[in-house]
């Protein structure tokens, strides 16, 4: 199945006799300042999004409440669940996400739902840019869906397997190349690196119009990382978003990669925990 959807296929998708759930996660990473008030999602997309799309919010949602877990933790899963069917989402229904374009707040939706059962989620590649059709302000009331949350068995790391897998296989390290370095770091505790991880800022996986390259091209990158044949892969990043957008990277290449959904927001926050600088992944 593929990970990712076209906005002429979503629209196409749309007009036949099984529709898919769309879902409009936009979200923005808003640090504290004095010159505005927060990114609101909900307002955006109350002023105009996909004709029958319902608005999910990432920081109520799809994850928990900030705290020694990370910035965003896992969600409760009966909320998650519940939160899902008031959306309209049911197991046999296709379910389409997309953000504001940036990719990551749609990855989040895809690998949590991903994770946790549903066989058929895709995220519109580009985002509401990318879309062509009619942006409506209409606020749409589904059904409700049916869809209940099962955890995977795999795809999902703790702080101890991702240390354990920066040795072992291939620790993907998403956020940008200076926080990576701990050169700087604006949100979490201390900058810097798990040991052993490999520096992959997932802004690399995506042209300048906010699509994915191509799968050779996604896959012949994630292969010079390291991602060899029968190599075990995860991702982690500040907080679990942007990393979810990488794994749906590595997905459009064909390669299988679990999550650290805690990532350096929770890795960081324990003293006890080894923190490496510099380009060496060491």
């Amino acid at each position: 199945m593929n990970a990712i959807i076209s906005a002429s296929d979503l629209a196409a998708e749309l007009a036949g006799n099984h529709p898919p759930v769309v879902l409009d996660v936009r979200w923005q990473l808003t640090l504290a300042k004095a010159d505005g008030p927060p990114f609101d999602g909900h307002a955006a997309y109350a002023s105009g999004h996909v004709p029958g799309a319902v608005f999910v919010d990432l920081d109520r949602e799809l994850a928990g409440a900030p705290g020694a877990s990370g910035r965003h933790p896992l969600p409760d899963l009966d909320g998650f669940g519940a939160a899902m069917r008031r959306a309209g989402v049911s197991a046999a229904t296709p379910v389409v996400v997309y953000d504001g374009g940036q990719g990551w707040a749609a990855a989040r939706a895809w690998w949590l739902l991903r994770w946790t059962g549903h066989p058929d989620v895709r995220v519109l590649d580009g985002g509401l840019p990318a879309w062509e059709g009619e942006i409506s302000a209409d606020l749409p009331a589904p059904a409700e869906g049916d869809f209940t949350p099962v955890p995977g068995a795999t795809g999902l790391l703790d702080a101890d397997g991702a240390a354990a897998l920066a040795r072992s296989g291939l620790l993907l390290d998403a956020r940008a190349g200076e926080r990576y370095r701990g050169e700087v770091e604006p949100i979490d505790r201390v900058g810097g690196h798990i040991p052993g991880a490999v520096s992959a800022p997932t802004t690399e996986t995506v042209g300048p119009d906010g699509r994915f390259l191509p799968a050779e091209a996604l896959k012949d990158r994630f292969r010079g990382l390291g991602a060899a044949e029968g190599t075990e892969v995860g991702v982690y990043c500040g907080s679990g978003v942007s990393g979810a957008h990488e794994v749906l990277a590595l997905a459009v290449a064909g390669i299988p990669a679990a999550l650290y959904v805690g990532s350096w927001s929770e890795w960081s926050a324990d003293p006890s925990r080894p923190v490496a600088v510099g380009l060496d992944p060491q």
